[in-house]
């Protein structure tokens, strides 16, 4: 259904408002949201307005708006976001209490990883990633496990497209990262070096559920140089199994080893 300005549907104009709102631009003026959308001032007006009158927008006193609270309520219900996150968390906190990095969980959604929880060890190295975020899989450690158990048309989607140079070290060839994705499926786990800042590494295992396949990811991200990789490879797998059986899957079996090759390039860096 097209609206009376040509612009699309009702429904399609309020999910323009809403995407225009990011964690770079977190608050949007009137005129700032007419120009993200594309559309008519009087048009963006009247559907703030009834987003905000809904609770899906508040403005602010200075007069720009942001995300309400009531679209946190209702993505709190959706099982692979907070609904994941809940009986996860306590594995989560456990694993970075021992390690005191940067834990992550994360899913898939089509081609894109999305972070469901993040928790930040106090002097850990930065990170790119946020919760609700979503970035490429390939250069993660998350993404390389959610991939490589994929099924294999999505994984050939993922590497036909243009795959994101984070850094120089960064694996952008389809052919080595496929070898890549196979070491993960054989080990268990990913362990990333250099792929998304050149200081850090991601080590990460496979979350199953109930069925037997793979709903999530869980890593530890380190300075680069701080800590062996594979000393955290066995903290990764277990945490990652516990969350796994908490969800009413088995897990699979924790090999005690990981990839030969950190970046899956066949070589050390």
């Amino acid at each position: 259904m097209t609206g009376m300005d040509g612009t699309g549907s009702v429904t399609s104009r309020a999910l323009r408002v809403l995407e225009a709102f990011s964690a770079d631009t977190p608050v949007l003026r009137l005129t700032d949201i007419s120009r993200h959308t594309g559309l008519p001032l009087t048009t963006a007006h009247r559907l703030v307005a009834e987003l905000t009158e809904w609770g899906a927008l508040e403005r602010e006193s200075g007069g720009g708006y942001r995300i309400g609270l009531r679209l946190w309520e209702i993505a709190s219900l959706a099982p692979r976001g907070l609904g994941l996150r809940e009986p996860a968390l306590p594995s989560l906190s456990d694993l970075a209490h021992v390690t005191r990095e940067n834990v992550q969980l994360a899913v898939r959604e089509g081609l894109e990883v999305v972070y469901v929880e993040r928790l930040a060890g106090r002097g850990a190295v930065p990170v790119l990633t946020r919760v609700g975020g979503r970035f490429a899989p390939a250069p993660t450690g998350v993404g390389r496990v959610l991939l490589a158990y994929a099924p294999p048309e999505v994984q050939e989607q993922a590497l036909a497209q243009p795959l994101v140079r984070c850094t120089e070290e960064t694996l952008c060839d389809p052919d080595r990262l496929r070898q890549a994705l196979a070491e993960v499926r054989h080990a268990g786990v990913a362990i990333c070096e250099g792929q998304v800042t050149l200081d850090s590494v991601s080590v990460a295992a496979p979350v199953y559920g109930p069925s037997g396949e793979v709903v999530a990811a869980v890593s530890v991200v380190v300075r680069l140089g701080s800590v062996q990789p594979y000393a955290l490879v066995p903290l990764v797998q277990v945490a990652a199994r516990s969350i796994s059986r908490v969800l009413g899957g088995e897990g699979g079996p924790v090999r005690g080893r990981a990839p030969a090759f950190p970046n899956g390039t066949g070589t050390r860096r």
